[in-house]
């Protein structure tokens, strides 16, 4: 397997990398909650938070050598459901190809996150 790290994602927080491809060409990218990179801050709201999350992904697809259109299955992550179409909409820019998705509210993210994306693509 290779290791993926993107200096344009924030750094993990915890225990884990943000990403593996595997032999068999399979990229998978840990969550990414919406911290900018550069300033270490995230920002307000739903729309904004989803477009940091979809940025970050982005730059973990790009460091792998992809690209959005290489997404088979992404999980997704709210901490309120009522958040819902105003997270698709942002989130419909980014993944045009429509991949595969499990989108579920949860009680808590960390950092105090209102979402958070992870990916599965296709090298």
């Amino acid at each position: 397997m290779k290791k993926i790290f993107s200096e344009k994602a924030p750094a993990p927080i915890g225990p884990y990398s943000h990403g593996f491809v595997t032999k068999s060409g399979l990229f998978y990218a840990s969550g990414q909650i919406p911290v900018d990179p550069a300033s270490g801050q995230m920002p307000e709201g739903i729309a904004a938070q989803t477009e940091q999350c979809a940025k970050n992904v982005g730059a973990l697809l790009e460091a792998a050598g992809i690209g959005f259109e290489n997404v088979i299955k992404t999980t997704c992550f709210l901490a309120d459901i009522n958040d819902f179409n105003e997270f698709n909409e942002v989130y419909a820019k980014y993944f045009i190809s429509e991949p595969a998705r499990s989108c579920v509210a949860v009680k808590d993210l960390p950092k105090g996150a209102l979402c958070e994306i992870e990916c599965i693509a296709e090298m």
